[in-house]
């Protein structure tokens, strides 16, 4: 399972990509799909955290 962080280095380097005007349209299509799932992974965590922070606030 990868850190928060890693996961927003994989984003920013799609976006890169996307920008980039080299992609194919297929080729962009899949990366979107990708940055997808890795925004649900990031939003996953991100809750996760949220939840452990008020865990601890709450002792």
């Amino acid at each position: 399972m990868k850190k928060y962080e890693e996961l927003v280095t994989d984003l920013k380097e799609i976006v890169k990509k996307i920008e980039d005007g080299e992609t194919s349209l297929d080729e962009m299509i899949a990366l979107y799909e990708q940055g997808t799932v890795i925004i649900k992974q990031c939003e996953e965590r991100l809750s996760e955290a949220e939840m452990k922070i008020s865990k601890l606030s709450k002792e």
